[in-house]
């Protein structure tokens, strides 16, 4: 249930830190709210958070509160139930007219447990949770009702809320209350429930902060970390497999003997797929200058999770070696291909850049 963050260090090392956050299932209502189009995610410093689980309707509604926010020139995350086209659009509006930086969100779950998840938030962040239960309006809101983050993160499909200003004992109340609920809990659902929420509160957020001696530098480390943790992400998924495009070849021994068709057709197209599995560990030998053929024939005849090793040349177990990929991108990868072979087979045609051929230029006269 934890959560891992990559950002810059105001140093030359990097480390990791674990700090007070959260994160929930629901990202930004529109595109149009993005601030990092590489990452298509909205990144916001120091940032207010407005926290209920009414829908505006209106801008109206909530214009008082804004023009405060306005006023501080901070940031601001808003996270309601839902709100109308036409408040995303005004909000768009100005963003884009650098009125102000805003986000929107539609809380997370529903019913009982949206209103547990957003009271949690507003603990964290420090915020008043404006409920419509308790007939709450959202136009006498204010500066002070609302909470506060170092930092927040919006993807596409979640937002995490990194360092909220929320008081630790309050925050410690809330824990111990949601383990009450745990013990007491009757059902799988409600102790599932509980047991996820009180992860968020408890766990926090990890924030790798990564150092550098040039600006290329970080920007090459920040991608290389940020590559290992969503490989971390998807070998928890779904577990790992050996690397190096060995499993393709075992995938290959496996399914040679098996795969056979009369039709002449069909067969052209098994072997195409089949000598296809095979072109990794080509690849991969000949990237290296070693005989990618004869590579390929060694691990047709290898022992199961026996693999070439490119870097030292040797053959090892890739597991015991950590030459692993993750099954998840493995299963994509094959899935992918699959998909692109069909749409070309299907289309007839294919879009490519044809190189042009540079002549080479003559050597000048006279020199020598």
């Amino acid at each position: 249930e934890g959560v891992i963050s990559v950002d810059e260090s105001k140093g030359f090392d990097t480390n990791l830190e674990v700090v007070k956050g959260l994160q929930y299932d629901k990202g930004y209502v529109s595109p149009y709210m993005v601030t990092d189009r590489d990452k298509m995610e909205v990144v916001l410093e120091n940032t207010y958070v407005m926290v209920t689980d009414q829908k505006v309707s209106n801008i109206k509604d909530i214009l008082p509160v804004l023009e405060q926010v306005l006023q501080s020139n901070k940031p601001l995350l808003i996270i309601a139930d839902d709100l109308e086209n036409e408040v995303v659009s005004t909000l768009i509006v100005n963003k884009l007219r650098g009125t102000f930086n805003v986000v929107a969100t539609k809380a997370p779950g529903f019913g009982e447990n949206q209103k547990d998840i957003l009271n949690d938030i507003a603990i964290m962040t420090g915020a008043k949770f404006y409920a419509k239960d308790l007939n709450m309006e959202l136009k006498d809101m204010s500066l002070e009702d609302l909470g506060v983050a170092k930092k927040v993160v919006v993807a596409k499909d979640n937002t995490t809320i990194i360092d909220g200003n929320g008081t630790p004992d309050a925050i410690q109340d809330r824990i111990k209350e949601i383990r009450k609920h745990v013990e007491k809990a009757t059902s799988e659902y409600d102790k599932k429930r509980y047991s996820e929420r009180l992860a968020k509160l408890t766990n926090g957020v990890a924030v790798v902060k990564v150092g550098a001696m040039t600006e290329s530098e970080l920007k090459e480390k920040k991608l290389r970390i940020e590559d290992a943790l969503n490989a971390t992400k998807a070998a928890v998924e779904e577990g790992i497999v050996i690397g190096g495009g060995a499993v393709l070849v075992e995938i290959y021994k496996e399914l040679k003997p098996t795969i056979k068709s009369d039709i002449v057709d069909v067969q052209k197209g098994i072997n195409v797929v089949m000598e296809s599995l095979l072109a990794p560990v080509y690849q991969i030998a000949e990237n290296a200058g070693f005989d990618a053929s004869e590579i390929v024939e060694k691990q047709k005849n290898a022992a199961k999770n026996i693999g070439f090793n490119a870097k030292t040349g040797e053959w090892v177990d890739m597991f015991k070696a950590g030459i692993v990929d993750p099954t998840k991108v493995t299963k994509s990868a094959i899935l992918n291909a699959a998909s692109i072979s069909a749409l070309m087979i299907t289309t007839e045609v294919a879009v490519a850049e044809i190189k042009e051929e540079k002549e080479t230029p003559a050597m000048p006269q006279g020199m020598y």
